[in-house]
């Protein structure tokens, strides 16, 4: 697990939009596109920063059990 499972899931929901800007439904063809691919990328984004905040995260966890001198 790295931060290439980020630049793949990237390139998958760019494909996906890709392919559905090309195949939307004639009826509301506009709210159709901007509908799904903005879902798309909204949905990556927060996954995305989930994921990454995980991976490395700012504030390293500290555990609160141990005695004093075995804390650092």
């Amino acid at each position: 697990m790295s931060f290439y499972t980020v630049v793949f899931t990237f390139l998958a929901v760019s494909a996906i939009s890709a392919i559905f800007w090309r195949f939307a439904p004639q009826e509301n063809r506009t709210v159709w596109r901007s509908t799904v691919i903005l879902s798309l990328a909204m949905m990556f984004l927060m996954w995305a920063i989930t994921y990454l905040a995980q991976l490395h995260p700012l504030v390293v966890p500290r555990r609160s059990d141990l005695r004093p001198e075995f804390a650092d």
